[in-house]
């Protein structure tokens, strides 16, 4: 994960796109504090697929799933 701030970000997008095309995912800071996550495609319709499969199923408590996912793809392996 790379964390960058919104100046940066704005200043080498076409960097920080390539990074999330090779499967970096990108924190981006406004005075100091998260606002965004630059993620693949593929991996922000896989993280809400994960997610709505507990729904669909009517077996979801929403923390426990949203610390799981987030675990998940802030450490991956």
């Amino acid at each position: 994960m790379i964390t960058v701030t919104a100046t940066d970000i704005q200043n080498n997008f076409g960097h920080y796109l390539q990074a999330v095309q090779q499967g970096e995912e990108i924190i981006i800071l406004k005075n100091g504090k998260e606002v965004a996550r630059l993620v693949s495609h593929a991996s922000s319709v896989s993280f809400l697929t994960d997610s709505l499969t507990g729904v669909l199923k009517h077996d979801y408590d929403e923390k426990a799933v949203r610390a799981e996912r987030i675990d998940a793809y802030e450490n991956p392996g």
